[in-house]
């Protein structure tokens, strides 16, 4: 192997091959460091829930509340005033299970994406004062999310039982469109949040963006319910697949459609990309601007 690449560093401009000492050198610097301070994203993790128990008395329950409480709101606003119902599926609570699937695939976007837009700022200090991996944030951030979002599904499970709806082996397909929302959120919440370090305008605007973002995307109405330019504007959304596959699997017990679900991946893979690039050339600045 070192071989082959003595053979391949021997083809390149002799201009390159100092670049790429550094990045070996930096490459191995970087895993030496992340491997000593490999315990700090399940201690940072679970201090994070410690810290919650300990200001509030329900701690971090009302992240499985908030998104249930909304999901009751829109069933007793348009289910039982207005009179909704989903379409195909004639089980009563029908509507008010697919809010909540709907909710359930929202929520988990949602948290990566608002979490990754405070993250540094959060943990400023904690930077100024240990040698960690910055990359490590982005870690701690997903895994609080996936805790919180597997605790709501489970509530999702003990609430939809009640309408006679049960977990069936088609839940599994909510691992790819859950991996989809969450490396989505994180590509974007990251290059924001980098942003938000320099100017904090950045957070504000996005509170109305995710706003906007919400409507557009079917939570609590049917694709199907929308035609014309709207429904052109909401295939363009790539949460849209996402929120559908939570939907099919917990509600119509089928498989989600992998193929739509390529969408969001190629716009994720796209966002980690740009959000690597601009992290690794802003991160030696972070910590001076916060």
């Amino acid at each position: 192997m070192n071989s082959v690449v003595r053979t391949v560093v021997s083809t390149l401009p002799p201009e390159w091959v100092p670049p790429l000492r550094d990045v070996k050198i930096k490459t191995q610097r970087f895993f030496a460091t992340a491997w000593r301070q490999r315990h700090f994203v399940p201690a940072a993790i679970s201090g994070e829930f410690r810290s919650r128990v300990v200001r509030s008395k329900i701690g971090t329950l009302w992240f499985v509340l908030h998104p249930l409480a909304m999901a009751l709101v829109y069933v007793l606003i348009l289910s039982e005033v207005l009179g909704a119902k989903l379409g195909g599926v004639e089980k009563p609570g029908a509507y008010a299970v697919y809010l909540l699937a709907g909710m359930a695939g929202w929520s988990l976007f949602m948290e990566v994406l608002n979490r990754s837009l405070t993250v540094f700022i959060e943990y400023g200090n904690a930077m100024k004062k240990i040698n960690f991996p910055k990359i490590f944030l982005p870690l701690v951030v997903v895994g609080g999310a996936l805790v919180n979002n597997l605790l709501l599904l489970g509530a999702v499970i003990f609430i939809i039982a009640f309408y006679g709806f049960f977990p069936s082996i088609h839940w599994l397909g909510l691992i790819l469109a859950a991996g989809c929302s969450i490396f989505l959120a994180l590509g974007l919440g990251l290059v924001l949040g980098i942003f938000n370090i320099f100017t904090r305008d950045v957070g504000q605007v996005m509170l109305v963006v995710t706003n906007v973002w919400f409507w557009m995307t079917p939570v609590v109405y049917s694709k199907s319910m929308i035609s014309g330019a709207s429904a052109r504007v909401i295939d363009l959304n790539p949460l849209t697949p996402v929120v559908q596959a939570y939907q099919d699997a917990i509600v119509h017990n089928r498989w989600p459609d992998v193929a739509s679900l390529g969408y969001p991946a190629l716009l994720a893979a796209a966002a980690m990309l740009v959000s690597t690039i601009v992290f690794w050339r802003a991160s030696p600045e972070i910590v001076d601007a916060l």
